[in-house]
């Protein structure tokens, strides 16, 4: 998975962007540590000294429900300076992007809006605004059950000269979180260390990182190597609610899985001790308990360290015998792979069954066992004896477990935990239910069936169960245990009020919304369920063939443990159950992880040695035990095998009829399906349907004599599943994995009718699965049928196709009902066809296939000259399915016609559902007069002119940015009356529909489909060209009305009134106007960018106009380029990084159909201004006016207008156009044939990189217009270049200050005096700073000056900025421009003449908006600073003069404010005056 961390900071002045790109797996990215430092800068005589630091985890930012913070504050705190509290706040955005998200950008708006930060902070929902200092205490106490290793070769080496056979490993505890590590001592040559140490870190609480990492290490010379690893979800002990409880945990056992336990010299699957991947088998583990104290800042002492010595841990509970059982009741599909030696299979549960290194029972039971002696030495048989598989078919084996199952025991010991174990079953028991209720709701929206709502009301009844609060065992129980127990208590109860209220509100219409809330409860559900203080171990089942280990299944212990009350109980506990063996770690992945490595029919149960007597009830009944001869002690033994005499004969029928968008395996970009069923140890296969993704194979497969072992009533309700899995057939080698589904059967027992309503079965969607990709959908039935005599079965009607040969159909009543259909195709043209074999595309043909019939283009006899068809509509008649979910893909193969009439496929597209094509007759009524009224619509446009003098393009679109961030008050003063655009935060395309409102765009795909985990993302490198067109299709006969209609085609079909396709010249006019976060392309973390526009065989590169080091350049450029479609179409407007030395890099690019846009009724070509003007900055730009679209309009649609009316209250300057215009704005509110016209815009769009795909690079601001050659030629282009800033010239002048704080003291009479002084500059420019003279020896504080300070400037009036433009270092190749705002900073100092001068007090003045200075130097108080925001303020920019007194401040020692007065007047001119007053 790709990712790509960006965040923005925004620096007192500068804002920089910053990104980090990574490729890495989704778990070690989200535990990743983003920390952002304020350091002071550093200088000759200070090292850059720490202010404070902010950290958070990357998936804290990636669990938002937009992947981002926006504009928000960070605290900075100082960990090493605990009680020194908020270091400052640091403005910043942070988003994080994985392949194929989308970040939705707000619109920046000015930067003028003085934020509230406490309401504004930088942390996730939930978390309070004050946070406080935490120590956590994480305590180690001891590990068992680490594998005797040393992977060092050292060791090796020594063990065989030396022949030390110890145990050679050394583990410590290694522990992360947040950013920080501890670790205990080392334990030497111990597999079962105890330690007795704490690890403490300070952190804030809540902290913003959600995993501590703990993690076994074994201490090498060389290199530490992992033994086990275990991360901890802060979020699962700990409960944030009122009655919530800090975090908790233990001490308790935490199990670590990884590698297996061979001692080999290199480990392949180290990757699992580290925690990727899921672990293959039991490893270690460790006893700890977590513990969090708030810590009170206020105390001095505050200690942090490590290594602290605790007390071992005394309340464990006490060790419980625990017996594990389980039968294989059948193997099969083992892959031929494997060799035909002889397999068997192991089971594990903690380290007892592993045949390397399994652990006889541990001390303290043995005590116990002293005392009652009961059961004999029962030895556990932890394997079932080697067996030599059988073939089943080409890929697959099967043993021969007919009438005997192997049966494997083991006894271990274990704390009694059972009650958590018992408690996460009982809510994830809650859960299936719901997960299968809410499911059934989804299916019957998605198939369209009646009253989802009254299924969403059902689901919701089920009661919520309590958990039980019964443990009779309290020695054992810890503090999260009884806190966990309430809050899910708690939740559970509110969740069943929340069902009762969601439950009253579903009706129809809101089912969708509803259902989003239920799916809540059921994430609500998982995340409670699971427990984190683990006591069982999982069951690990390997199957080991010629003393290898192959494959593995993993079983969560809960799943099989026994309980007396059955919502207790684990879901497979006593239950027969398929498993699915597969590779361990790397191997798992990929398409090696895709085949079944083996199945089996697997019966478990886990309890209690005490409970065992019921061991074998759920197991199908009709067996004899067969026991080990030796029988000692008073309990059975368990038997090593299970013999059954009772077998039921059944024939399964498996009614094929036809997959869809299947996997395209070949290099044509199609497969050659064929299915294979297996159901236990039978497999057959349909017939190979050549070059499709949607076969129909209509057949029928029956399997004779299928035994099954048990009880018929039980095998009625629970019948063994059938897998189906889906091959691509190749000529040469073997065919190739598709994908895999599994299905049940519907069952049907000798003594029951075959009949409605449960016969005949009908076909049913199963969703076929790649690895974890879904690969497309199977329709398909199946029954299976209790034989006694062959007469007894419901005979297979329909006849065995002659054409076909033995192949039987699926029969009659199970088949879909069919309809004559008539499917009309519009052939439009082809795009963009990519070379086949190295050949280029020169006369291509479309062809059309659905259900076996279909439709030719005409040929395209020369593509490079004109790539449209000439014939348009084409249509072909076919019987399809009445129910609209079982029709069939609809195929568009695009092949390429060669010489002596050959054919090459070039590329094949499958539209999946033709619903959105299907042809409704429009609502013929209320047309006309509401047509009529439309016109009178005249009044709206009722504004007053606004200066234009002062207004230009920018104003409007500042005006339009603000409009639609609705932001009150800060810009609207500035712009009253502007006309304003459309902005468009996304493309133009994603608001309308892609512009396929009647020209469709189908993608055609050849090469095999690329096998990449996350399958939304387009496989963008099979795409081999596009082709353009429509289709229609409608039931037969055709009512009359339709065609009898005036002017009705008949060779158009259904689409009437289309333009031509014929070639036509078009002008072009791109304006890009800016960028915005750009991803830094140079080593300073910016670029250098400039624009490339490329529109068929022409290219502008505007690489003279680069914009220096910038990463949200303004271009402001408009582009013309003359064009032909539909040869040139596809236009890219690309953003390159200019570099002195090298090629300049792409930045990103993105790409626009120009002609969708063209010819859609949005009419794309030129947006309509919002208002009509003849000149100025708002000026008509397209050349028809608003009356000549109109006119063609109601032409086009066949309706009677446009007729002007005088009207009611109409303006004198209401022309015609106004009126025009008006109605076009509303042009969607006409009936039939209206929709929404585009207006006067700018569209965003998010610029790709194709080495980086799926990652948005940065977005681009711009718009196109579009004007035929053929009619009279548009005007100039706008003018949007960017406004050049206006030099101005700051003059201050500084009269008196008063009451200035006295510094010195004289050296004889020890009078308080100061030599006052007063320093100016203005922000941004500090080195040319200006200091008045100094006013020696003041003994009342008062200074006279009489002095004036210059400050010249540039300055942006529009967007109340200073723009500085300088070279950021000697080496710089040009100068760089920033935009800072107008700040006035100005300081009293008293100079001394040998020590530094000693600072008195401070004032910055915002110069657009800052308080009027007071009358007097007694009315000047610091409310003036403190309470600034509710002063009325003033702009020096509009005043130009402003005379009074202002305070000075300073902190004293007590951080409280003091002040100093002082009078000065500013003054505001132009450069060209110099007239002063």
């Amino acid at each position: 998975m790709q990712y790509q961390l960006c965040s923005s900071i925004f620096f007192s002045i500068f804002q920089q962007y910053f990104v980090f790109d990574f490729h890495v797996p989704p778990d070690v990215m989200s535990d990743k540590i983003l920390k952002i430092s304020v350091i002071h800068s550093k200088n000759l005589l200070r090292s850059g000294t720490l202010v404070g630091t902010f950290k958070l985890d990357v998936g804290t930012v990636y669990s938002l429900p937009e992947h981002q913070f926006h504009h928000k504050w960070a605290m900075l705190s100082d960990p090493d300076d605990i009680t020194a509290g908020c270091k400052g706040y640091v403005k910043c955005d942070i988003a994080v992007v994985g392949k194929g998200d989308n970040i939705k950008t707000p619109h920046k708006a000015n930067e003028t809006d003085e934020d509230d930060i406490e309401g504004n902070l930088l942390l996730p929902e939930g978390i309070p605004s004050e946070r406080q200092w935490a120590r956590f205490y994480v305590k180690i106490y001891r590990a068992e059950g680490l594998p005797k290793m040393n992977t060092s070769i050292m060791a090796n080496v020594k063990k065989a000269f030396i022949g030390e056979n110890r145990d050679l490993v050394d583990p410590y505890v290694l522990v992360q979180f947040a950013g920080q590590k501890g670790k205990t001592s080392v334990q030497k040559s111990s597999y079962e260390p105890i330690w007795n140490e704490q690890v403490i870190f300070t952190e804030m609480f809540p902290p913003l990182c959600r995993r501590l990492k703990v993690q076994i290490r074994d201490s090498d010379k060389v290199n530490d190597v992992a033994i086990g690893t275990h991360f901890i979800d802060l979020r699962k002990i700990a409960n944030d609610g009122d009655k919530g409880f800090l975090p908790t945990m233990g001490p308790a056992w935490v199990n670590m899985y990884g590698s297996t336990r061979n001692y080999t010299l290199m480990d392949e699957h180290q990757d699992l001790n580290e925690g990727l991947g899921e672990g293959v088998s039991f490893r270690a583990r460790l006893l700890i308990s977590i513990a969090v104290e708030i810590l009170d800042t206020s105390s001095t002492e505050i200690m942090s360290s490590t290594e602290v010595q605790i007390e071992p841990v005394s309340n464990m509970s006490e060790m419980e015998e625990f017996f594990l059982f389980g039968s294989f009741l059948e193997a099969t599909m083992i892959d031929r792979k494997i060799g035909d030696k002889p397999i068997s299979f192991e089971a594990t549960i903690g380290n007892y069954g592993n045949q390397i290194d399994g652990v006889s029972k541990p001390a303290s039971a043995k005590k116990k066992k002293e005392e009652a002696e009961d059961d004999g030495d029962l030895t556990s048989v932890p394997s079932t004896p080697p067996m030599k598989p059988v073939i089943t078919d080409r890929n697959y084996f099967h043993l021969p477990y007919f009438e005997k199952k192997p049966c494997i025991y083991i006894k271990s010991w274990w704390q009694d935990q059972r009650r958590r174990l018992y408690n996460s079953n009982i809510m994830d028991k809650i859960a299936d239910k719901l997960e299968e209720g809410l499911n059934d709701v989804q299916e019957i929206i998605k198939t369209e069936k009646a009253y989802p709502e009254r299924r969403l009301r059902g689901v919701l009844e089920d009661r919520f169960v309590t958990l039980a609060n019964k443990d009779q065992n309290l020695s054992g129980r810890t503090k999260l245990d009884k806190e966990r127990l309430k809050s899910c208590m708690r939740e559970l109860e509110s969740m069943a009020q929340q069902a009762k209220t969601i439950r009253s509100q579903v009706k129809r219409n809101t089912v969708r919304d509803k259902l989003k809330l239920v799916f809540n409860f059921l994430h609500r559900l998982r995340f409670l369920a699971d427990e984190p203080q683990h006591s069982i171990p999982d069951v690990f089942i390997w199957m080991i063939s010629n003393n290898k280990r192959i494959a593995y299944a993993r079983i969560p212990s809960k799943d099989i443990l026994y309980s007396i009350v059955d919502e207790e109980m684990g879901k497979d506990c006593g239950k027969v159950k398929a498993v699915f063996l597969r590779l361990p770690g790397k191997k798992g992945f990929g398409p090696a992880g895709w085949t079944v490595q083996a199945k089996l029919e697997m019966y478990l149960w886990l309890g209690l040695n005490k409970q065992r007597k019921d061991f074998l009830s759920g197991l199908p009944s009709g067996f004899e035990e067969n026991k080990a001869t030796k029988e000692t002690g008073i309990q059975a033994v368990p038997p090593i095998s299970l013999v059954y005499n009772m077998k039921q004969v059944f024939q399964l029928r498996a009614h094929m009829y036809q997959a869809r968008s299947l996997f395209a395996a070949d290099s044509s970009g199609l497969s050659d399906p064929f299915a294979r069923v297996f159901f236990s140890t039978h497999s057959q296969v349909t017939e190979v349907l050549s070059e499709t993704l949607c076969p129909t194979w209509d057949q029928l497969l029956v399997f004779d004599n299928v035994e099954l072992y048990g009880e018929a009533g039980e095998l009625r309700d629970d019948p063994p599943i059938i897998v189906i899995e889906l091959y691509d057939q190749d000529t040469v080698g073997k065919a190739e994995f598709i994908g895999r589904t599994f299905a049940k059967p519907l069952t049907k027992m000798v003594d029951e009718h075959y009949g409605p309503p449960r016969f005949p079965p009908q076909l049913e969607y199963y969703q076929i699965f790649r690895g974890n990709c879904a690969a497309g959908d199977l329709l398909a039935a199946f029954e299976l049928l209790q034989v006694q005599a062959v007469h007894t079965l419901p005979p297979i009607d329909g006849p065995t196709d002659s054409d076909r040969g033995p192949i039987l159909p699926v029969p009659l009543g199970i088949r879909p009902v069919l309809s004559r259909y008539r499917i009309e195709v519009l052939f439009w043209g082809l795009r963009d066809l990519k070379r086949i074999n190295l050949a280029q595309v020169d006369r291509p043909r479309v062809d059309i296939e659905c259900a076996g019939k279909g439709v030719q283009s005409a040929l395209i006899q020369n593509y490079k000259k004109n790539p449209n068809f000439s014939t348009l509509v084409k249509w072909f008649e076919v019987d399809l399915p009445e129910n609209e979910l079982l029709h069939p893909p609809l195929n568009i193969r695009v092949v390429d016609c060669r010489a002596f009439g050959r054919y090459t496929l070039v590329g094949s597209h499958a539209v999946t559902s033709l619903r959105k094509f299907i042809y409704s007759p429009p609502d013929k009524t209320k047309e006309k007069e509401k047509k009529k009224k439309k016109k009178k619509k005249g009044e709206e446009v009722d504004e007053e002119e606004p200066d234009e003098s002062m207004l230009d393009w920018w104003s409007k679109y500042f005006a339009s940015i603000e409009t639609m961030m609705e932001v009150g008050g800060t810009l609207s003063s500035f712009y009253p009356l502007c006309f304003i655009y459309s902005v468009y935060n996304k493309e133009l395309e994603s608001e309308f529909g892609s512009f396929e409102d009647w020209l469709h765009t189908f993608n055609l795909y050849r090469g095999k489909a690329g096998d990449d985990i996350d399958h939304n993302v387009v496989d963008d490198d099979r795409i081999v060209g596009r082709f353009k067109g429509s289709l229609c299709m409608y039931k037969l006969p055709l009512s009359e009305e339709i065609t009898r209609e005036a002017g009705f085609d008949p060779n158009m079909g259904m689409f009437q009134s289309i333009p031509h396709n014929d070639p036509i010249n078009v002008l072009i006019r791109i304006y890009i106007i800016r960028a915005t976060d750009l991803h830094p392309a140079d080593i300073n973390g910016k670029a250098d960018p400039y624009i490339v526009i490329r529109l068929g065989k022409s290219e502008i590169r505007d690489k003279e106009n680069y914009i220096s080091k910038q990463l949200n350049p303004v271009f402001g450029k408009s582009f013309d380029i003359e064009a032909t479609f539909p040869m040139e179409s596809m236009l890219t407007v690309a953003v390159y990084d200019w570099d002195l030395v090298g090629t300049d890099d792409l930045i990103g690019e993105t790409k626009i159909d120009l002609e969708n846009r063209y010819y859609s009724k949005h009419r794309a070509t030129c947006g309509f201004a919002s208002n009509y003007s003849v000149h100025g900055y708002n000026v008509w730009r397209d050349p028809q006016k608003p009356t000549q679209i109109l006119a063609k309009l109601c032409k086009e649609g066949k309706l009677d207008g446009p007729h002007y009316g005088p009207g009611g209250k109409v303006k004198v300057k209401q022309t015609e156009e106004h009126l025009a215009l008006t109605v076009l704005r509303h042009w969607e509110e006409i009936p039939r044939v209206g929709c929404k016209l585009i207006p006067e815009h700018v569209e965003t769009r998010p610029l790709l990189n194709p080495d980086k795909p799926g990652i948005e690079q940065g977005r681009i601001e711009m718009w196109v217009d579009m004007f035929p050659m053929d009619v009279p030629a548009p005007g100039p282009a706008i003018d949007i270049s960017p406004r050049k800033p206006k030099r101005y010239e700051l003059r201050v002048i500084i009269w008196n200050t008063d009451e200035v704080i006295l510094e010195d003291d004289d050296y004889f009479t020890g009078e308080k005096s100061s030599d006052i002084f007063v320093r100016g500059w203005l922000k941004g420019q500090q080195e040319d700073k200006q200091d008045t003279d100094v006013h020696y020896h003041s003994l009342t504080g008062e200074g006279n000056f009489n002095w004036r300070f210059v400050f010249p400037f540039d300055y942006l009036m529009a967007e109340e900025k200073i723009v500085i433009s300088k070279k950021e270092s000697m080496f710089s190749w040009d100068e760089t421009e920033y935009k800072i705002p107008a700040r006035l900073t100005l300081q009293v100092w008293d100079a001394d003449h040998f020590s530094a001068d000693d600072f008195l007090g401070a004032i910055e003045l915002d110069l657009n908006k800052f308080p009027r200075g007071a009358k007097t130097a007694k009315q000047c108080s610091l409310n003036m600073v403190l309470k600034e925001h509710e002063l009325p303020t003033i702009s020096i920019f509009r005043q130009k003069r402003v005379k009074g007194w202002w305070p000075f401040v300073a902190r004293d020692e007590n951080d409280e404010f003091e002040l100093t007065p002082f009078h000065y007047q500013k003054q505001l001119l132009p450069k060209c005056y110099f007239t002063f007053a």
